[in-house]
């Protein structure tokens, strides 16, 4: 049987060529040597874990942090934290990363994927709530790209029907809604700072919240595998723990990165507005939404839709069409719709295997991309180009118009 060719992450999934500014090499903070060599001469006795969860929860206005050795481990701890049972339901966003939704799944809970609003990476509030029944705990939204759901209502809703709200971070750390941080909108937020994000670390992520019950809950389950000390025996576990940690190293890296985070995400914001007035005046060439809400735009992943009526190629080849002129890494990001992503959900599914058996399944699901339309047709006509980062000036922000224009000129019908 031959090898599959696996998803690549980090700098080897870059394409470095081209006059674009890409994130690798990465800007390291001027600490970044000065933690990693206290760490060693430590003897591995550092508290830098502590130190980076103290500063990051400062930064965030928060009283918890819980640092974990990446996004998709920060949500599979948070999930198996939640004491929920298999069949509950987590109503989220359906474009997304699979890392979003991985941990709910492995937790047997079921996921229910909200259609995005019409022309926006983004579920809302008049989205999420068709999706509300009696099994569902949880509302999970992203915040994709770097542009903010409209969280007021979302948090309104989910209060309304007793729910929890997690907001996945992963692309907008550091981002601003009406005056307030990503992440503070909710009752939990999960951040990803793996080598490719914003705030890029060589690995990592954490969870915040000012829930101390709960951080207490997901550091007992999630970090020390649900193990207690009971006296004439030892170390017992409650319950089917995890062991998933920030590493010294990865916490010393992503210390120093915080140092830096603040201007370069304000710079990202000024460039990728720069960016989106230039598409907008490309007939034919609609740039990714901003909220109005979204007053600090962290962008991660910038990208554009375009009118298939306006042009006579297809969204593949006016990807291509980009790529080839310098916008790296420029391509379709079809692959976001869960519910068309996720081949053994659809089997498990369509089977009624555990948790869709019934019980405890109360009713069957449907994975299809055709059950969000709206993100189906969004990402059906989307162009995304690799990260976008700090090292932009006002002279990319031009080159990404020229190169999107001329392409558009040379297709238009």
């Amino acid at each position: 049987m031959p090898f599959r060719e696996r998803a690549k992450y980090g700098a080897e999934a870059f394409d470095l060529a081209g006059e674009l500014p890409q994130p690798f090499p990465r800007t390291m903070g001027p600490n970044s040597m000065a933690y990693l060599r206290e760490v060693i001469e430590s003897g591995l006795q550092s508290n830098m874990v502590s130190r980076f969860e103290k500063a990051f929860a400062e930064e965030m206005g928060v009283s918890q942090c819980i640092a974990a050795p990446g996004c998709t481990a920060a949500l599979n701890i948070l999930m198996a934290s939640l004491d929920l049972v298999p069949g509950d339901e987590i109503i989220v966003s359906s474009i997304t990363d699979y890392g979003t939704v991985m941990g709910l799944i492995k937790e047997d809970l079921i996921p229910v994927f909200a259609d995005t609003e019409p022309g926006t990476p983004l579920i809302s509030a008049n989205t999420i709530e068709p999706h509300i029944t009696d099994r569902t705990r949880a509302i999970l939204a992203v915040h994709m790209t770097g542009t903010i759901c409209d969280m007021d209502p979302i948090v309104a809703l989910a209060r309304k029907h007793g729910l929890l709200v997690i907001e996945d971070v992963c692309q907008a750390v550091f981002g601003s809604y009406k005056g307030r941080l990503a992440g503070t909108l909710g009752d939990v937020a999960a951040y990803s700072f793996d080598s490719e994000k914003t705030l890029g670390s060589d690995v990592g992520g954490c969870i915040i919240t000012n829930d101390d019950v709960l951080a207490e809950r997901i550091r007992f389950v999630g970090q020390s595998r649900g193990g207690e000390v009971v006296e004439g025996l030892g170390r017992v576990h409650a319950v089917n723990g995890y062991a998933l940690r920030m590493t010294l190293s990865t916490a010393a890296i992503t210390l120093a990165q915080l140092e830096i985070i603040r201007p370069a995400v304000t710079h990202i914001d000024r460039m990728i507005r720069l960016v989106s007035e230039a598409l907008a005046e490309i007939p034919g060439i609609t740039p990714t939404p901003i909220p109005d809400t979204t007053d600090v735009y962290s962008c991660w992943m910038a990208g554009f839709s375009i009118d298939p009526a306006a042009f006579t190629c297809d969204t593949d080849a006016f990807a291509k069409q980009v790529a080839d002129l310098g916008l790296t890494g420029a391509g379709t990001g079809r692959y976001y719709l869960m519910p068309a992503a996720l081949p053994f959900l659809t089997d498990q599914a369509n089977k009624g295997i555990h948790p869709y058996s019934r019980p405890p399944a109360s009713h069957t699901y449907d994975y299809r991309a055709e059950t969000c339309p709206n993100a189906q047709n969004f990402l059906s006509t989307y162009v995304r180009w690799s990260a976008f980062c700090e090292k932009y000036q006002p002279e990319h922000c031009e080159l990404v118009a020229r190169i999107v224009s001329e392409v558009a000129e040379r297709n238009r019908a």
